[in-house]
């Protein structure tokens, strides 16, 4: 039997997000992006920034061309704050319109908008969870749940069922955050390998604890040492990505050969998007992020052919 998990890679993975590259550093445009996530042997890619794929009839081209599908995109807000989400959320509806355009390529595929707390310049500067004092308090997770559950229906309403990930220096970090999510709201959980294991967990725990919450996945590995190193040194959010604290696949403290074969063994139907966050430096050459995507996918083939 076919599996039902389909593998898809990320801009992320390519310097196209927040962070970007270094000074110099080159990112690809939305063609080359696509072009190379299809090369590499991906069945489709996130949605990356706003545009960056196309949008409307060209969206769908490039999509179909490059035979992948939309596995996601990144959808943050600041849910825990009524003013500043209402005034953020003015994007959604041309978000739920660019997600609905993708959707049509693969309908047999869909999509997971994969929301996410905006954090806050507070937790950006104490990754790994590991600054008590510095989480939501009972009445702004109250404010959070309400406002992330009505962009969860507004997504339904457009026949799309979003998730939610869990992402260092936010405020859905640590474990017990996550535990927070879950009792409070119906969304499901995007389980990122490697993001719970820099906020203290562990993924195969997460899996058998939540699993009948999980509806998306991302396949992550992760330097705890190096996370730990970079805390130790006061480093923030942008030190944990240019520090490395995401790595190859098989070379962190991600254990594959436990965690795949139990994604399996669940029904787990959906997509599983690889990611290995990359900030371009000036003298990388061009194919770097290319060839790093190549090998994680090829890191997988074991489980997911």
């Amino acid at each position: 039997m076919a599996s039902e998990v389909w593998v898809a890679d990320a801009p992320v993975n390519y310097g196209v997000f927040e962070l970007g590259g270094e000074k110099g550093g080159r990112t690809p445009d939305g063609e080359q992006c696509a072009a190379w996530v299809a090369e590499a042997g991906y069945d489709g890619i996130d949605l990356g920034p706003s545009g960056f794929l196309g949008r409307g009839a060209e969206l769908q081209e490039r999509l179909r061309r490059h035979g992948i599908g939309l596995a996601g995109g990144w959808v943050d807000y600041p849910f825990e704050d009524d003013d500043a989400f209402r005034a953020a959320s003015a994007t959604l509806d041309d978000i739920i319109a660019n997600f609905l355009e993708a959707a049509e390529v693969m309908p047999d595929r869909p999509p997971r908008p994969t929301l996410a707390s905006a954090g806050s310049p507070l937790r950006q500067a104490h990754p790994g969870g590991q600054a008590p004092g510095l989480g939501l308090d009972d009445a702004q997770w109250d404010v959070f749940a309400a406002n992330l559950q009505r962009v969860v229906e507004r997504f339904r309403a457009a026949g799309l069922e979003p998730t939610f990930h869990h992402h260092v220096c936010t405020y859905v970090e640590t474990p017990e955050e996550v535990e927070q999510l879950l009792a409070r709201t119906d969304v499901g959980l995007c389980l990122d390998t490697g993001h719970l294991i820099l906020g203290g967990g562990d993924p195969l725990t997460a899996l058998e604890a939540w699993g009948d919450r999980i509806n998306h996945v991302h396949l992550k590995d992760a330097d705890k040492a190096e996370l730990d190193a970079i805390v130790q040194g006061q480093g923030d959010m942008r030190a944990v990505w240019a520090g490395k604290a995401f790595v190859p696949m098989g070379t962190g403290d991600f254990d594959a050969e436990a965690f795949m074969p139990a994604l399996l063994a669940s029904g787990y139907r959906g997509w599983a998007v690889v990611e290995q966050d990359y900030i371009p430096a000036p003298d990388d050459p061009a194919d770097t992020a290319f060839r790093a995507q190549r090998a994680n996918r090829e890191a997988l083939r074991r489980w997911l052919p």
